[in-house]
């Protein structure tokens, strides 16, 4: 009999070869490093001259941009109105701690549950549909929750919330020293980081990227396609209003800035340079942009312009973003 036959099960012999060892063994391994020296280098980092305000900022902007990743690259979905659970999160916060009394923590949660909850309404909304027109519903629903914060009288109108207090943490930790701010902005992104590669890498985030890579063959595999759309719409607004309620309680300010259109193409805009679909991109994307923005204030509205030169040629030389081809050019050799 034929042990190669079809059927027969095939029995290994002293010359067998071992099976080739994975290559997400060693990708892994390069992750959890290049993390551990990310954590390293952002604990040490106030002390080696960089302004803890900056960095609070770059870390509010960076989980801005995983979350709306978790998008975009795992599941194939352009939302041009993540602004809105950005924003209307801050708001949600600055209001909490300066009318009501509450804690950072309370505050930054209770944004992160209003998002959610905005998130589940949008997302339903949203995932009835595919490609430019999903883009386009999560615009114009951006553009309503614009006008309501226009318009409510909690908010402030043009103004926004000013003068948002810093209260202490959990009653105890003060908050007013930018370096104790510095170290809790930190921890949040962390869990948020740490959360988005925990999902992306579990079954449920094999499934989304199944869906963006095949979703018809998804579907046929019996998979509830808009149930894992919703879920990852809702984790992703989540994580966003997390973002943006901590952006308003580092700043003491929410404005309208925070939930305008210009708000969700510049996190595109950052999610592109550094690199979709991958984990770190965002990050550098958003601490790119925030640098420019901060070194280059003194072009004032050329600031866009250079903005806008450096996106054409990431698009023209970079089509990876730069994170992605730096894995690109590593993997091949």
């Amino acid at each position: 009999m034929n042990a190669n036959a079809p059927g027969v099960p095939r029995t290994s012999s002293p010359n067998d070869a071992p099976p080739a060892p994975s290559a997400a063994a060693p990708a892994s391994r390069t992750g959890a490093v290049l993390f551990a020296v990310f954590v390293v280098a952002m604990l040490f980092a106030p002390f080696a001259g960089f302004y803890p305000v900056f960095l609070m900022k770059v870390l509010c902007f960076a989980l801005f941009a995983c979350a709306f990743n978790l998008l975009i690259g795992y599941v194939g979905l352009l939302s041009f109105g993540h602004a809105m659970f950005f924003g209307f999160a801050a708001y949600v916060s600055a209001h909490a701690v300066k009318v009501w009394g509450w804690t950072p923590e309370l505050g930054i949660l209770a944004g992160g549950v209003v998002a959610a909850v905005m998130g589940l309404i949008a997302g339903s909304i949203a995932i009835r549909r595919q490609g430019i027109y999903f883009a386009m519903v999560t615009l114009a629903l951006a553009q309503m929750v614009f006008f309501v914060c226009l318009q409510a009288p909690f908010t402030g109108g043009e103004d926004g919330i000013q003068a948002v207090p810093r209260r202490p943490l959990f009653g105890l930790v003060d908050t007013k020293n930018d370096l104790t701010m510095y170290y809790l902005v930190l921890a949040i992104f962390l869990i948020g980081f740490t959360t988005i590669h925990r999902t992306i890498h579990s079954p449920f985030g094999q499934v989304l990227k199944s869906i963006r890579e095949n979703e018809p063959r998804a579907i046929s595999l019996g998979y509830s396609v808009d149930r894992y759309k919703l879920l990852a719409f809702v984790l992703s607004a989540t994580l966003a209003g997390v973002a943006g309620a901590t952006k308003a309680l580092v700043f003491q300010l929410a404005s309208l800035t925070d939930v305008t259109w210009q708000m969700s193409g510049e996190v595109v805009l950052m999610t592109l340079v550094g690199g979709m679909g991958t984990v770190f991109g965002p990050v550098v994307g958003a601490a790119v942009i925030i640098s420019m923005q901060n070194y280059l204030a003194g072009l004032g509205e050329w600031v866009l312009v250079v903005q806008g030169m450096i996106f054409v040629v990431v698009v023209m030389l970079f089509r990876r973003g730069v994170v992605g081809e730096i894995a690109a050019r590593l993997g091949r050799r």
